[in-house]
């Protein structure tokens, strides 16, 4: 499945966010792919508006197999002061968009139809 979601970071914490983003604990970056997070990346714009994309098998299945490690409780906590919402753990403050179009699916639907 394809899951799109949404959350908020501080826009005083903008430059603190992308920093440490650009360096990703290794164990952290295991821990995502081996719980299943596949093709994840995360868009943030300059007003704070985060935006994450990921391919999994099922997102609360992958969501429940990271709540389980250590790297993460510990990442959650350090990133957890650059949200919006700092009383939660920023993982659990995804707001999860339906997607309402995909090219790929409309034009393989399109062409079975058009055959």
């Amino acid at each position: 499945m394809r899951v799109c979601f949404r959350s908020s970071v501080q826009p005083a914490m903008l430059d603190e966010y992308r920093r440490r983003h650009a360096a990703v604990w290794p164990d952290m970056l295991r821990a995502l792919k081996d719980a299943g997070w596949n093709n994840y990346s995360l868009f943030l714009s300059g007003d704070g508006l985060l935006v994450g994309y990921l391919e999994c098998d099922d997102f609360d299945a992958v969501r429940a197999r990271m709540a389980l490690t250590d790297v993460n409780a510990r990442w959650q906590a350090e990133m957890a002061t650059l949200f919006e919402d700092s009383g939660q753990a920023p993982d659990e403050g995804f707001q999860v968009l339906d997607e309402v179009f995909n090219l790929d699916s409309q034009l393989a639907a399109a062409e079975s139809t058009a055959n």
